[in-house]
């Protein structure tokens, strides 16, 4: 099984927390289709399995006409063995969503929308600099549930205007749609965005990690409730709606990325494209090179399947690592294991490692503690 990403870096504005490669202008638009489509059809050699999953990410790909999502999806079908119940995942905007739209999505092939909401709260949504408001949140929502039986929304936790009482609101607003997957995500301030700069110059304080802990144990409270499984760290499923895509990444599958900053992935090495949209179009047009490769060694292979292993609900299979590599490593996992395990934070059964509910709460420091 195999996936393929297709980023599309095009927004209506910039979110204050963004750190992904976006642009706000559409002017490359039409010259960024043409250059996927022909990436698509350059990188048939990167894998000759049957495609299992696409993902439209970004950006903003719920912006793209009908058109042009249709000829990337004729490229690929075109190009590779896509299977007949792929999964097919398209983000979208709640200012995007419109019954025309979806119904033109359905007939693409398109079967599963990744929904940011975001946050349920007009003030937050104002903050964040989102492009749609609470309302068009909650009526997008619904228009989604008269087409599509697998969804997801994403929500963002940990803000300074997010109150415990409005967080809990958020996750009952969310419930209340019987949404089959949530993505809920702790804020983050990275460097090269407007918060990362309103931090710099002290406009907004440092994000409270008591706060993003006790909203997070709230979250795994009332998912657990409502019958969700945490099946990864930030992702919660009705039992069938976990997301394939998603869970290939997690599982150490292969994916292909087309796109400006789109990475890949073969088993032993990454790839990954320019992130710039002009110099990815141009070098796809003048087939020059437009992506470097990182072949990953022993220790990077090991420490990466700790990482993505770690936050599943799985956890790490303790007999893989145990025949994968050498003896010193398989000591020392055993040692940063019973170190963590002492403290309830690590627990095992049937050869499996995974965190305990305390354990989720430091997740990457474990994982970091374990890494050679």
């Amino acid at each position: 099984m195999a996936g393929i990403y297709i980023h599309i870096p095009f927004c209506k504005k910039a979110c204050h927390y963004c750190n992904f490669h976006f642009s706000t202008s559409k002017k490359l638009l039409p010259q960024f289709i043409n250059a996927i489509t022909k990436e698509a059809e350059e990188r048939t050699l990167f894998f000759n399995e049957p495609v299992e999953t696409i993902y439209f990410g970004g950006g903003t790909p719920s912006l793209l006409e009908i058109i042009d999502l249709n000829k990337i999806l004729l490229s690929i079908r075109k190009n590779y063995k896509v299977s007949s119940t792929a999964e097919i995942t398209l983000e979208a905007n709640p200012d995007d969503i419109s019954k025309e739209k979806i119904i033109n999505w359905k007939t693409l092939g398109i079967n599963r929308i990744s929904l940011g909401i975001q946050s349920f709260v007009e003030e937050e949504l104002v903050w964040m600099n989102r492009s749609h408001n609470a309302q068009q949140a909650i009526e997008s929502v619904q228009l989604i549930q008269d087409h599509f039986e697998n969804y997801s929304l994403d929500l963002i936790f940990g803000s300074p205007l997010l109150t415990r009482a409005l967080w809990v609101k958020n996750i009952h607003q969310a419930l209340s749609f019987q949404a089959p997957h949530l993505s809920c995500y702790a804020l983050t301030i990275e460097e090269k965005t407007v918060f990362g700069n309103w931090l710099a110059h002290k406009k907004i304080e440092p994000v409270n990690s008591d706060l993003q802990a006790e909203q997070f144990e709230i979250l795994m409270e009332e998912m657990e409730a409502n019958h969700y499984l945490q099946y990864e760290i930030s992702n919660f499923a009705k039992q069938g709606f976990e997301s394939k895509h998603n869970s290939s990444y997690w599982q150490g599958k292969k994916y292909l990325g087309l796109g400006p900053s789109a990475h890949s992935y073969n088993g032993k090495s990454r790839f990954w494209n320019v992130a710039n949209n002009a110099l990815y179009i141009s070098g796809i047009e003048s087939k020059t090179n437009i992506r470097e490769e990182e072949l990953l060694t022993t220790q990077q292979q090991f420490n990466e399947y700790i990482l993505i292993s770690l936050r599943t609900s799985k956890g790490i299979n303790e007999n893989l690592v145990r025949n994968t590599w050498d003896e010193k490593t398989y000591q020392h996992f055993q040692y940063i294991f019973d170190k963590w395990h002492k403290i309830k934070h690590l627990d095992k059964k049937n050869e499996h490692v995974f965190l305990t509910k305390q354990g989720k709460l430091f997740a990457d420091g474990i994982a970091a503690d374990f890494f050679l």
